[in-house]
């Protein structure tokens, strides 16, 4: 377990270098976002992904976003994504706002009991996105045993998730301190699943999103749902 400095673009390289192995090998990782820490897996790693929830002491009922590193990967994980949601991700991505959509069918990965759908989110965090640039897309949860508030910092990530996690990248407090808001686009409607980051007023400049009521997430980094109903969040 390794903790590194990952607050300056101009010496992170070592630092990334170390979560990007880390990745690779199937371990996890933490890392800082603009809501909270999240702690992330290769989403493509069934093992890895399980690993994560392990970690958390989650079940596969509350499968992890994916969080991605940029627009252009939307098409490759969801399928029938409606213009209303395009323009929410065009809108807010990078940014506080995950969206759960239909899952591309033909993936090569389990993230637990998702009902075929994933929920995505690009963050707006430097360190995050150079990391999603080199490893793809990172099954990401807050970083956080279940039941506990999720971290703003490396150290009280490390505090609760030990010697589970290979590397933890230290950002500094995490800017946001908040978790994402999460939009259900499924079903052919925008509804709000949980208030967070972008409030809805904001979302609704961009969209028609139906305020229904939805259950609270613990969430984070991005905490997850079981379903379309329910939220996942860094």
């Amino acid at each position: 377990m390794t903790i590194l400095d990952a607050t300056d673009p101009q010496g992170w390289g070592p630092a990334l270098d170390e979560a990007v192995n880390a990745v690779q090998r199937g371990a996890l990782v933490v890392l800082p976002t603009d809501t909270v820490y999240g702690v992330g897996a290769d989403a493509f790693d069934p093992e890895a992904v399980a690993a994560l929830l392990a970690a958390k002491g989650r079940g596969r009922h509350q499968p992890p976003p994916v969080l991605v590193g940029g627009l252009r990967t939307l098409d490759g994980l969801a399928r029938d994504v409606s213009a209303e949601a395009r323009a929410l991700a065009a809108r807010f991505w990078p940014g506080g706002l995950t969206i759960i959509l239909d899952a591309q069918p033909s993936l090569a990965w389990d993230l637990g009991d998702t009902h075929g759908t994933v929920a995505l989110r690009q963050p707006d965090h430097p360190a995050a996105l150079a990391l999603l640039q080199r490893t793809g897309p990172l099954a990401v949860s807050s970083a956080n045993l279940s039941g506990r508030p999720p971290a703003t910092t490396a150290a009280e990530a490390h505090e609760q998730l030990g010697t589970a996690v290979a590397v933890y990248l230290d950002g500094g407090t995490a800017p946001g301190g908040v978790a994402s808001t999460i939009v259900d686009a499924t079903n052919g409607r925008l509804r709000l699943v949980r208030s967070g980051a972008i409030p809805i007023e904001a979302l609704r400049e961009v969209a028609e999103v139906a305020d229904l009521p939805g259950p609270e997430l613990e969430e984070p980094a991005d905490d997850a749902p079981e379903g379309p109903e329910e939220g996942r969040g860094a």
